[in-house]
């Protein structure tokens, strides 16, 4: 059985990637999309830091490869994390969250529910008078279809109460919107002086108010233990409410708000 955690992004977050072109230090990202994604051993990583009894922590995650030891594996496994929607500015609707049907139709299949995928352009807030202002880009008023069932595509929390503006762009659109809407902010290293030491570069970041979620099931080596570790890993997360994921710990990045 697959089960779904999903996190609001509370603060910018920054998972690094495997390359960085020249002066961009990027983030993680699918190999067959480009979009950003939560790597599951980031995440397995620091809910497996939140656990205190040693005997729970070696039957829910396994062992460390450490000291020659062989590795074994725990009774539950997680996903990557994948965006479900993702704000971007809007010169019109001060903020609008957008998806595509790729995205929704992923998400769908983990459900493994039957909703009906909203076509291109769908929006909850049509009223066919109004373009659609974003940074980037415009979305003519003749475009827009109005769309109401929007609610079955946004899980019920309190944390999703502000997700209201929500727009289905086409894969190749939302997939640039979603580039052009990383925060990106620029380092520059400082000597004593307060002058520029050296050079400068810019950190992506998954902006703040992004909601994504991730897979999680038991493993096929639980022998009968199964539930018992299911319950003990909803009670783990259910006394982590916020959890800080990713790089830039520090800076504040990567608090997310998870729920089941």
């Amino acid at each position: 059985m697959i089960n779904s955690i999903y996190l609001y992004l509370l603060s910018p977050l920054h998972t690094g990637g495997a390359t960085q072109e020249g002066n961009l230090l990027g983030i993680a990202r699918e190999s067959h999309t480009n979009l950003p994604y939560i790597p599951s051993s980031t995440i397995r990583g620091k809910v497996r830091s939140t656990v205190t009894d040693e005997k729970i922590k070696y039957q829910l995650f396994g062992n460390e490869l450490k000291d020659g030891n062989q590795l074994e594996q725990g009774n539950i496994w997680i996903g990557d994390a994948s965006i479900l929607w993702l704000p971007v500015p809007s010169l019109s609707h001060s903020v609008v969250w957008i998806s595509c049907p790729m995205l929704l139709q992923r998400w769908q299949r983990l459900q493994g529910s039957n909703l009906t995928i909203p076509p291109e352009y769908s929006c909850n807030f049509a009223n066919g008078k109004s373009a659609v202002y974003l940074k980037d880009a415009i979305i003519k008023a003749d475009k827009l279809q109005a769309w109401e069932k929007w609610e079955e595509f946004v899980p019920k929390s309190s944390a999703t109460s502000s997700i209201n503006r929500l727009l289905v762009l086409p894969d190749k659109h939302c997939a640039t919107l979603i580039q052009m809407s990383l925060w990106r902010q620029v380092k520059i290293k400082l000597d004593e002086h307060k002058s520029v030491d050296g050079g400068f570069r810019y950190e992506e970041a998954i902006p703040p108010d992004t909601l994504m979620y991730l897979p999680w099931g038991i493993t096929s080596q639980a022998n009968g233990t199964g539930e018992k570790s299911s319950q003990d890993f909803q009670n783990l997360l259910a006394a982590n409410e916020i959890l800080q994921i990713g790089g830039q710990e520090s800076l504040g990045r990567g608090f997310v708000q998870q729920w089941m």
